[in-house]
C-alpha cells in the first residue's frame, strides 16, 4: 500500500463497522475523535487524542479494528496508534487538516519504530526512572554502553510484564547508537526471529537469514521465552550467539523468567545465556514507584500534590504499567475538569482499575503460613535448614512475592535477615515445583484462600 490521504474512506468505513459491534458509549468514548493519519507499507497509522485513549484501544480493542480493517483491505497488516488531534480552530477541509497535522504538528518519527534497527526513539534513559528495583540491572546496561561486547556479555534481564525490561534494553541500544555512531544495532523480539527464520526455511532463504543477523555489532532480543520448545529456531540461535560472541558483538536478552526456569528451553544456551550477567528486575519498591509517578504525571503536563503521589504509590502495587494507565486516568480527568482532583476523586476515579489489596501484614502471612504447616513464627524464620520447615519457609516468601509484590530485600529480612538471593532462589524453586507439584499447589491455593 503506497502513502497516501485518500485511503480516510477505509478508516470512515471501518469506523461504521466497529459502531455496529460496540456499544454507542464505547464507541463515543474511544472512536469518536480518532481518524486516518496515513497508510505506509501496510502499516495503517491512526490518530488518537490522547495517551489514555490510545492504550485503551490497543488494550481492548486491536484485534478488532485490525480485522474490520483487513475485511476491507487484505493489504492491512498492522495498526500504530499515534497521539495527535485535528486543529478544529480552522476551517480548512479534513484532508488538509490531516495533512498538516501529519506534516507539523506530527514528526512521526519520535514515534514511529526506526526501520533500520526497531529501535522506538521514545525509550531513553531521559524517560527512565531508577530506584532500588532496578538499580543492579540500570548500571550493568550502563557498563555495557561504555564498552560494548567487553564487559557482561551476554546482558540477559528478567522480570514479570511490566517492570520496564523493554524499555531499558531498548535505551541501551539508542544509547549505544549516540554513543558509537559506526556500530550496528538491531532490536527484535524472539517471536520475529521465529517468525524470520520459518520464512527462511519456507523460501529457501536460510542463508540470507544467517547473513543478515550476524551483521550487527550489537544484537538485542526481547522475550526470549517465547522460543520454549522450539528446538529449531533455538539451535540458529546458539549458532547465531557463539558467531556474535566470538567477534566480540554485544548480546542482550529479556525474558519473563530466568533462563533456566524457560520450559523447553536447551541446557547449551542456558549456559550461553550464563556466561555474561543475568539480572532480576523486581516489581517497583514504594519509593520507587513515588519517582515512576512524579516523572510519569510530570511527562503528562499534570504535577500532582505530595499526598496524591503518596497515596497513588501506596494503593498501587503493581507493575510499571499499571501505575502509567493509573497516571493516565488521572491526567486526562484533572486536563478535562480543569481542576486539581482530590483523594476521594481519584479513588472513584481508579476503583474498577486497581486490584484489591488483601488486607495483611507480612508478619500476619508469615503467622498464618506457620499456623498452616503445624509451625511456629520463630521456628519459620529460623536459620535451620530442617527439611519440614525449609520448604514452608520457601512457600511463605512465595507468597509474598507473588501476591504481595514484596521486594526481595524486603522478604529477606522479615524472614529472619536472610540475603535476597536466598529469596530469589526459593521464589523460582517453588515456582518450578507448581508446575508438577499438585499437591503444593493445593496447598498454596488453601492458605490464599484463608489469608
Amino acid at each position: 500500500m503506497t502513502t497516501t490521504f485518500n485511503n480516510q474512506a477505509l478508516w470512515d468505513d471501518s469506523l461504521k463497522d466497529i459502531e455496529s459491534i460496540v456499544s454507542s458509549a464505547n464507541f463515543n468514548t474511544w472512536f469518536k475523535e480518532t481518524f486516518l493519519i496515513k497508510i505506509d507499507d501496510g502499516v495503517v497509522y491512526i490518530g488518537v487524542p490522547n495517551a489514555f485513549i490510545k492504550d485503551w484501544i490497543v488494550k481492548k480493542f486491536y484485534t478488532t479494528i485490525l480485522k474490520t480493517l483487513r475485511d476491507r483491505d487484505a493489504g492491512v497488516r498492522s495498526i500504530d496508534f499515534i497521539i495527535a488531534k485535528i486543529d478544529k480552530r480552522k476551517p480548512e477541509n479534513k484532508k488538509d487538516k490531516l495533512i498538516k497535522e501529519s506534516n507539523t504538528a506530527l514528526p512521526l518519527s519520535e514515534f514511529v519504530v526506526n526501520k533500520d534497527d526497531n529501535l522506538n526513539p521514545k525509550y531513553t534513559f531521559d524517560s527512565f526512572v531508577i530506584g532500588p528495583f532496578n538499580e543492579l540491572a540500570y548500571a550493568a546496561s550502563w557498563a555495557i554502553i561504555k564498552q560494548p561486547g567487553v564487559v557482561y556479555n551476554p546482558l540477559f534481564i528478567h522480570g514479570s510484564t511490566g517492570h520496564g525490561k523493554t524499555h531499558l534494553i531498548q535505551a541501551v541500544g539508542n544509547q549505544i547508537k549516540m554513543n558509537f555512531s559506526n556500530k550496528r544495532v538491531y532490536y527484535l523480539t524472539s517471536e520475529k526471529f521465529y517468525s524470520d527464520y520459518i520464512g527462511a526455511i519456507q523460501n529457501n532463504k536460510v542463508p540470507f537469514f544467517k547473513e543478515k543477523y550476524r551483521k550487527y555489532d550489537v544484537l538485542i532480543m526481547d522475550d526470549v521465552q517465547f522460543l520454549s520448545k522450539k528446538t529449531g529456531t533455538q539451535e540458529e540461535l546458539f549458532h547465531l550467539f557463539n558467531s556474535l560472541y566470538e567477534n566480540n558483538k554485544q548480546i542482550i536478552f529479556s525474558s519473563d523468567i530466568h533462563p533456566n526456569f524457560i520450559p523447553g528451553l536447551e541446557d547449551r544456551l542456558k549456559s550461553r545465556f550464563s556466561q555474561g550477567m543475568i539480572v532480576d528486575i523486581p516489581p517497583p519498591d514504594h519509593e520507587s514507584r513515588l519517582q515512576i509517578i512524579k516523572k510519569k504525571s510530570a511527562l503528562s503536563g499534570v504535577f500532582l500534590d505530595d499526598s496524591i503521589i503518596d497515596f497513588l504509590a501506596t494503593t498501587i502495587e503493581g507493575n510499571i504499567r499499571e501505575l502509567e494507565g493509573v497516571v493516565n486516568i488521572v491526567a486526562m480527568q484533572t486536563q478535562i475538569r480543569n481542576k486539581s482532583l482530590s483523594i476521594s476523586e481519584i479513588q472513584d476515579l481508579i476503583k474498577n482499575t486497581t486490584k484489591p489489596k488483601k488486607m495483611v501484614s507480612v508478619a500476619e502471612l508469615i503467622k498464618l503460613v506457620a499456623e498452616f504447616y503445624g509451625l511456629t513464627t520463630e521456628s519459620l524464620c529460623d536459620k535451620t535448614r530442617r527439611k519440614e520447615v525449609v520448604r514452608p519457609r520457601q512457600i511463605a516468601m512465595y507468597i509474598l512475592r507473588e501476591d504481595f509484590n514484596a521486594s526481595f530485600p524486603t522478604i529477606g529480612e522479615k524472614m529472619g535477615g536472610r540475603d535476597h538471593t536466598t529469596v530469589i532462589h526459593s521464589c523460582e524453586k517453588i515456582k518450578n515445583d507448581l508446575k508438577f507439584d499438585k499437591l503444593l499447589e493445593q496447598q498454596i491455593n488453601e492458605i490464599r484462600n484463608i489469608i
